[in-house]
């Protein structure tokens, strides 16, 4: 509207510069392409004649100015969109839990549910917590992960302390982990450690992981071979003692002996014929780890896929619980190592200046000058 278009008048601090310079001046909120765009449509005028950016304006000219511009609209974000969970889906989680402690859920998760939501992932762990909220709508919060593909022991906290205390514990590697998987082959040992450092694969997007000597973060995975089918296959224990993303597969398979359905990391290599399950043969067998209230270990029972190709190999489902469970040593571990040398170093430059303190405050006895 013209009843809106504001004039102004050049004052004698302002003779002879540039237009585009008395705007910054005087209305630094109008951009340069606004009046840029403004001079070009001819909306811009000194004493009634169209102007541009670059000229140069004098004591008591008018300069006539469009209307302040309003800001574009942000898009509006769209509402996250919070679907109540269905009757099935509330006694679906609910069937998952395997133990109750004040502190946390354990639960048996099913192969095929990711943990997590993500890109095209709707239905997962994270969103089925719901159904595990107590009177007051708090809900479990996850801690740790397991793979989509992966099944077995997981651990939710009760309450945001409870939360902060476990992942303390799986971050400090306090917590023992056993997993059981079937792999292609039989391994020339008994038992074994791998520490191969590992690093995202490039060109996956981060989907894929593998060894990296140079630029990987340290991984160590302790094994041992529970049973063997002749050449064909082996049942195999496995206790991380690092936590990386796909540690135990990219593992098996840097040992030559990818885990049995994982295509990922075994290309068509990882599959078994004669009725053994193309799904993955990875379960997350037991968890122990300390809580607020006392000891957390448990045991969760294979999914259907995982024993009967136990069944069909022929090993008996009781002889891999009776392996010992591994203490973690942290103090191998690399990076706690590194971050024990670091907080002994600043320990160090605390007792120096420490003293460099009380040396400064320790009074001189005095002497005879010379």
């Amino acid at each position: 509207m013209t009843s809106d278009v504001r004039t102004f008048t050049v004052r004698e601090d302002d003779d002879g510069i540039r237009l585009d310079r008395w705007f910054k001046r005087h209305l630094p909120d109008t951009s340069f392409n606004t009046v840029s765009r403004w001079a070009r449509t001819g909306q811009l005028r000194v004493d009634g004649k169209r102007a541009t950016p670059g000229d140069r304006v004098e004591t008591g000219q008018t300069i006539r100015v469009p209307p302040p511009e309003a800001p574009p609209a942000k898009p509006a974000r769209p509402e996250k969109r919070i679907v109540p969970l269905t009757q099935d889906e509330q006694a679906f989680v609910q069937e998952m839990v395997i133990e109750t402690a004040p502190d946390a859920f354990v639960l048996n998760k099913p192969p095929g549910l990711a943990t997590q939501g993500g890109t095209k992932t709707n239905q997962h762990l994270d969103r089925l917590l719901d159904g595990l909220a107590d009177r007051e709508g708090n809900r479990p919060k996850l801690v740790h992960r397991l793979d989509k593909d992966t099944s077995g022991v997981l651990l939710v906290a009760r309450s945001a302390r409870s939360a902060a205390f476990f992942s303390k514990s799986f971050s400090g590697r306090t917590a023992r982990k056993v997993y059981w998987a079937l792999v292609i082959g039989v391994p020339s040992a008994e038992e074994g450690l791998i520490d191969l450092p590992l690093a995202k694969q490039p060109g996956t997007g981060g989907e894929k992981m593998h060894v990296d000597e140079e630029n990987g973060l340290p991984a160590r995975t302790r094994w041992r071979m529970v049973d063997r089918a002749g050449n064909r296959a082996a049942w195999i224990e496995l206790q991380p003692l690092t936590g990386r993303t796909h540690q135990l597969r990219a593992h098996m398979a840097a040992l030559g002996h990818p885990i049995v359905g994982d295509a990922k990391y075994g290309g068509a290599d990882a599959f078994l014929t004669g009725g053994i399950s193309r799904k993955l043969h990875l379960h997350a067998r037991r968890l122990k780890i300390d809580s607020p209230s006392g000891v957390i270990d448990v045991t969760a029972e294979l999914p259907i896929h995982f024993a009967e190709s136990l069944a069909t190999l022929g090993f008996d489902p009781m002889a891999g619980d009776h392996l010992p469970l591994d203490n973690p040593d942290p103090a191998r571990d690399p990076e706690v190592k590194k971050q024990r040398v670091a907080a002994a170093a600043k320990q160090r430059r605390r007792e120096r200046k420490g003293e460099r303190r009380s040396r400064g405050s320790t009074p001189q006895p005095k002497g005879r000058r010379k």
